[in-house]
């Protein structure tokens, strides 16, 4: 492999990572508007708007896996902007609470009262470990293969599991289970997504617009598994 293929291979993975930190800070931005503009609050929170917010973006992610077969580089980039805005929406309850003193609950009854100083520790806690699973399944030689296939396959039974749930007795104790399972499921699949992507270069190099939507895709799986990793260690760290 020579070095003019690494120095690609080195720009393609900065190209994601650097469209990955514009979605963090864009998604920061409207959860900090959301949260502390009232009418904006009430505008998200307050009106059907808040549906959109919520499960918007799994129909979008629904949507691109069963019906985008072959996304256009402005298709697979408004999908990512989309899914991270309505992302970043869904943030703002997170700072409302933090800046008016708010208690959160979740649907077993686990109370949480977030402040901005725990919002800033779990945002560095995910990155660093981000960074470091990310930097591993760059630099290592073993085939992520098996294991991310098996991951994906826990990942989908933890959301049935949790889908389910919804149809039965709240369970704190199951509830902490699923967050768990999610936190670490989405944790080694940061280090698999980013060995996909090192072998969909090698795969697609040369060809622009396919290299152009896998940027689009490899930002945008890494900002959901950002996000769930965010969002649980914000939730831990929370608790009351």
């Amino acid at each position: 492999m020579d070095a003019s293929i690494d120095q690609g291979l080195r720009s393609f993975m900065l190209g994601v990572y650097n469209k990955l930190a514009l979605g963090i800070g864009l998604a920061a931005l409207i959860a900090f508007a959301v949260g502390t503009y009232e009418p904006l609050t009430a505008l998200v929170f307050g009106t059907p708007l808040r549906f959109v917010v919520q499960f918007g973006p799994i129909v979008l992610i629904l949507f691109s896996a069963f019906a985008m077969r072959n996304p256009s580089p402005i298709g697979s980039a408004i999908m990512y902007w989309a899914i991270v805005s309505l992302l970043g929406a869904g943030l703002g309850i997170w700072v409302f609470a933090a800046t008016g003193g708010q208690e959160l609950a979740s649907r077993a009854g686990t109370t949480m009262s977030p402040e901005l100083l725990t919002i800033a520790k779990a945002f560095l806690i995910t990155s660093s470990a981000f960074a470091a699973l990310s930097l591993f399944g760059y630099t290592t030689r073993r085939d992520l293969k098996p294991i991310g296939t098996f991951m994906i396959m826990a990942l989908w039974g933890v959301i049935a599991l949790s889908l389910v749930s919804l149809f039965f007795p709240a369970s704190s104790m199951l509830e902490t289970i699923i967050m768990g399972a999610v936190l670490l499921l989405s944790a080694g699949l940061v280090a698999w997504e980013t060995q996909e992507l090192k072998e969909g270069y090698y795969h697609f190099g040369g060809d622009q617009r396919s290299m152009a939507v896998m940027t689009n895709w490899g930002a945008l799986n890494f900002f959901i598994l950002f996000y769930n990793m965010f969002t649980i260690i914000l939730s831990f760290m929370s608790r009351d």
